[in-house]
Parts: C-alpha cells; sequence; structure tokens
C-alpha cells in the first residue's frame, strides 16, 4: 500500500474526500488528513507519505508553498494540487514545481480514481525502478572483486587511456600512486603428489592468499589473478632501484612460504621497472618473459629479467650430430640413441644461454625433422604427437626442458613401438604372400629369389633376412623344401616317371633333381618310391 495525505483548511471536503475513494482497492492508505501546510509538513515527518493531496488556497501556508516544502525535503512524495481557482498563474507556478496532477474543483471519485490509479502505475514502476537498481548495486558489490581483477588484468594486457586508468584506480581504490611501477609474476610448478589433484583451484587459491598476505605489508601494491591462472603483483612506489630491491624480498617470502606451507612450488618472474602507469603493459610482459626463464632455469626460484638480459646470445650452434643420432635412432629403432640424443639436445639448451623464444624455436625445428623422417619412413603412425595435437605449439605448455625432455623421449619411444609393429606386421604379410607365390610357382624352373622380390617389393638383401627371420629358412631352402615334399606325394601317390616328377616340381635335369632328392630325404626317388610301396613309413 501507498500512503497519501490530504490536506485540505475545510473539513467537509476532507471527510467527503475520505469517505468516497475506495483507497484500497487503488493501493491507497490515507493516512492522515491536515487543515493547512504547516500540519502536512509535520504529517509527512512523520509518515513519510507517496503522495500528498492539497488545497492550494489554505491559510498559514498554501499549497503552492508546501509544494515547495515538500521538494526540497520530500523530494520522492509526489504532489497532487486540488483547487477552486482556474488560475493560469497558479498553474505556471505549479508546473514550475513539478507537481504531479493539477485538479480543479468540485471534483468526481472518477475524476480522483484516474489519478491515483495513474499515480499508482508510475508508483510501481518507480518501486521496480528502485529495485532493479538496488539489486543492480548489491551485484556490483558481490561482483566488486572480480571486476577488480579483470580492469587490473585489463591494465597490464591492454592499450589504456590515461584518462580511463585513473576513473577505474580511483573508482577502485586502488593504491598505486607512483612514482615507479614495477610487476611480479606468480605461477605453480607442480602441485605436488597426487593427493592434490583433486584439490587444484584450492591450491591456487592458497598461492593468491599467501600472495596478498605478503605483498600486502607493503603500501601501494595491488594483486590479481589472471585468466591464464597466474598470480600478479603490481608494486609501486619509490624510484626503480629501491622498488626492484623489495620486489626480490616479496618474492623470495613468496617462493619460500608456499614451499614451507602448501608442499609444493612455484617459480616467481620480476619484471622490469618503468616510471608511467601506460608502460605497465611493458613492465607485465617483462615479468611473464623472466617466468618463461623457469623453461632452461627449472622451478622454485625468483627470476628476474634484468639478470637474465646479460644472459641473451645467439648462444652456440646445436650440434648436427645430436639432431642427426635422434632421427637415426627413431629410424633404426635404437632405444637407447633416441634417449641419449635427447639428453644431449636438453643439456645443450640448458647451457647454450639463448633467449627463450630462440629456445623455443630450436625444438620446432628438431620436432619438424621427427615428423620429417616419420613422413619418409611411410609407416609411422599418422598423429605421433597424440591426438589432434600440434607439436609445434603444444612444447609451450612445459614449464621446464626436463619436462619437454620427457615428453619428447616418451613420443620418440612411442613411436619407435608403434612403426616396429607397423613394420612385423606388413613384414609378416609380406613374408606370407611371397610363401603363397613360391608354392603357387614351385614348379617353374626358373623361379628365382628376384621374381619373389619384385612380386613383394623388397630388396634382395632385405628379403633374405626377413625371411629367414620369419621361416627359419633360406628362399633356396624353402623352395627345396615346396619341390621335395611335392616330389614326395608324386612318387607316393602316382606312376610317373622319375625324370616326368623332377620336371613337374622344376628341375630341367633329372640327375640333378635325384641327387638333391636324395641328399633332403636320405633316399634315392626309386628307394622312396620302392618302400612306401610296401608300406613303409
Amino acid at each position: 500500500m501507498y500512503k497519501i495525505v490530504l490536506v485540505d483548511d475545510e473539513a467537509g471536503v476532507r471527510e467527503s474526500i475520505r469517505r468516497r475513494i475506495a483507497w484500497k482497492e487503488h493501493g491507497f492508505e490515507c493516512v492522515a488528513d491536515c487543515e493547512n501546510g504547516f500540519e502536512a509538513l509535520e504529517a509527512a515527518e512523520r509518515y513519510a507519505p507517496n503522495v500528498v493531496l492539497t488545497d492550494i488556497n489554505m491559510p498559514f501556508m498554501d499549497g503552492l508553498e508546501l509544494t515547495r516544502q515538500l521538494s526540497k525535503r520530500y523530494s520522492n512524495t509526489k504532489v497532487i494540487i486540488l483547487t477552486g481557482f482556474d488560475d493560469f498563474e497558479y498553474a505556471q507556478q505549479a508546473v514550475k514545481l513539478k507537481v504531479n496532477d493539477f485538479i480543479l474543483k468540485p471534483i468526481t471519485a472518477g475524476e480522483l480514481t484516474a489519478v491515483l490509479d495513474k499515480l499508482r502505475a508510475e508508483l510501481d514502476e518507480e518501486k521496480c525502478r528502485k529495485e532493479d537498481l538496488e539489486r543492480l548495486r548489491r551485484q556490483l558489490h558481490e561482483s566488486m572483486p572480480v571486476l577488480r581483477e579483470r580492469f587490473l588484468e585489463r591494465m597490464v594486457s591492454t592499450d589504456l587511456s590515461a584518462r580511463e586508468m585513473e576513473e577505474r584506480i580511483s573508482y577502485f581504490m586502488l593504491p598505486l600512486k607512483g612514482p615507479d611501477y614495477l610487476v611480479l609474476a606468480a605461477d605453480a610448478d607442480r602441485f605436488g603428489d597426487k593427493r592434490h589433484e583433486g584439490q587444484r583451484e584450492l591450491l591456487r587459491f592458497a598461492v593468491y592468499n599467501i600472495v596478498q598476505e605478503i605483498a600486502g605489508r607493503e603500501p601501494g601494491t595491488a594483486v590479481f589473478r589472471t585468466r591464464e591462472e597466474k598470480i600478479v603483483c603490481i608494486l609501486s612506489g619509490e624510484e626503480g632501484g629501491a622498488l626492484n630491491d623489495k620486489a626480490q624480498q616479496i618474492a623470495e617470502d613468496i617462493r619460500h612460504s608456499v614451499e614451507t606451507y602448501l608442499r609444493f612450488t612455484v617459480t616467481v618472474g620480476i619484471g622490469r621497472p618503468v616510471a608511467d602507469l601506460q608502460e605497465l603493459r611493458q613492465a607485465y610482459r617483462s615479468a611473464v618473459s623472466a617466468l618463461d626463464y623457469r623453461l632452461m632455469l627449472g622451478t622454485n626460484r625468483v627470476i628476474s629479467i634484468t639478470d637474465m638480459e646479460g644472459r641473451r646470445s645467439d648462444g652456440a650452434s646445436l650440434p648436427t650430430s645430436c639432431e642427426k643420432a635422434l632421427i637415426v635412432g627413431v629410424k633404426t629403432g635404437t632405444r637407447e640413441e633416441v634417449r641419449r640424443a635427447i639428453a644431449e639436445i636438453i643439456l645443450h639448451l640448458k647451457t647454450s644461454n639463448l633467449p627463450i623464444e630462440h629456445c623455443y624455436i630450436r625444438i620446432q625445428k628438431i620436432i619438424l625433422s621427427l615428423l620429417q623422417a616419420l613422413d619418409e619412413l611411410g609407416g609411422g603412425p599418422p598423429e605421433p604427437f597424440g591426438d589432434r595435437v600440434n607439436p609445434l605449439t603444444h612444447i609451450y605448455s612445459f614449464k621446464t626442458l626436463e619436462d619437454i625432455e620427457g615428453w619428447l623421449s616418451d613420443t620418440c619411444l612411442r613411436t619407435i613401438g608403434r612403426i616396429s609393429e607397423a613394420r612385423n606386421d606388413f613384414s609378416e604379410t609380406q613374408i606370407r604372400k611371397a610363401e603363397a607365390f613360391i608354392k603357387e610357382h614351385y614348379r617353374d624352373e626358373g623361379l628365382s629369389l628376384k621374381a619373389v622380390c619384385r612380386e613383394v617389393h623388397m630388396s634382395g638383401s632385405y628379403f633374405s633376412a626377413l625371411f629367414k627371420q620369419h621361416t627359419g629358412k633360406t628362399f633356396v631352402e624353402y623352395l627345396t623344401g615346396q619341390r621335395m615334399e611335392k616330389a614326395r606325394e608324386l612318387l607316393k601317390f602316382s606312376d610317373l616317371k622319375t625324370y616326368e616328377i623332377a620336371a613337374r616340381v622344376g628341375y630341367a635335369d633329372p640327375h640333378y633333381f635325384s641327387v638333391l632328392f636324395k641328399k633332403t630325404t636320405g633316399e634315392t626317388p626309386s628307394e622312396f618310391r620302392q618302400r612306401t610301396a610296401v608300406g613303409g613309413p
């Protein structure tokens, strides 16, 4: 219910209005009726009405003056003027005072209820708007930490105008007064043992709390988390040298506290100091760049970009022998050679004093060489580095060269295994094909190793070694065995002459056939036929 106060110096008019209007049906409660403006102001202070319905011509304080006082003291109260005077001057003043409606007496109940219904709709709309604004204020208050973090992230990652920066810093009450600024970037190395796997978000928040607590001891600091799960601290204050010393101490305290209390490690990168808020982007980039050197230096460290700048050089070239050894090891399936080559490559990168981006480029070149070698092999796995994994970009997900070494070794050794399996499958298929070809063409006197190699698309030396490995016999031994087996069948179950059998199994010279048969079976063809004909074995 909305509250309404009636004001008229005539008691009969007030009583008539109160009696004739069904207030509740129209959403109102008449909380008071007053005979002049002074009484109305007292009622307004007591009841805080939503609407004041007042006569314009009253003693002591008329309706216009009452309206003026209400607008000063209770600006949200709506006023309806009732008057028996059709006076343009009154109307002009009422409009200037932003009166909600101006009604001429005598007024009917229908006219007044129409005005009340209109006011109720306005009040309902205003109430909804206020509730929406209040809800937005609450949501804004609840979201303030997230909004603050997102602004800080924008400030260090995008170009913002000086004016926007200053306005937002003031709005979020960030204590970044300068004159110099410096950025720290902390990132968890590993979360310890497997017991922590389900608690990673909690552990990241614990690191964030530690950084907040340690950095919060110093004036002029702001801490936030990025969407890449790094924790960033902006320091501001004294000139660059002193600020850098403070950053070193804060970073070391963070590293030590995480290791001591959370039982895992973080690495902290310290950027270059800058002398302007709009240079914070460069300060942040340099901090992240310092953190990237964890790849070469290892984990659980404080790394300053100014220290790493002195290490910048082209570095010694990666020995081609290492890369060649790796490729040869993969092609030949020599696992130990592969492990040794990768270890030598990683050791070289660790000691090469290369800029981090050059280090990544050299690893990418090695990966490209591996992919080319696998393509040349033809039988390698279609995606040796994993399903839908781009190895050239995947290396950026690793935090240390040791991680890359493990990944590269596992991939190469797994690939060797798959290539070996594929080769074995292919070899077995080809040898079976060769055996079938021999069994089909053993009668051909001109059947040779070269003819079989052409059939299975292999070199003679490779086929011979593979054939012996799979069958336990040389090509000649296997062919001779097939021919002698068929000859025994013909001797036992046919009346063909020896020279005819020799021709049937691929020998044009019957004498040579007889010599070979005896050498193979220990009997001449005649002896074998005689013995088997009388029931011998």
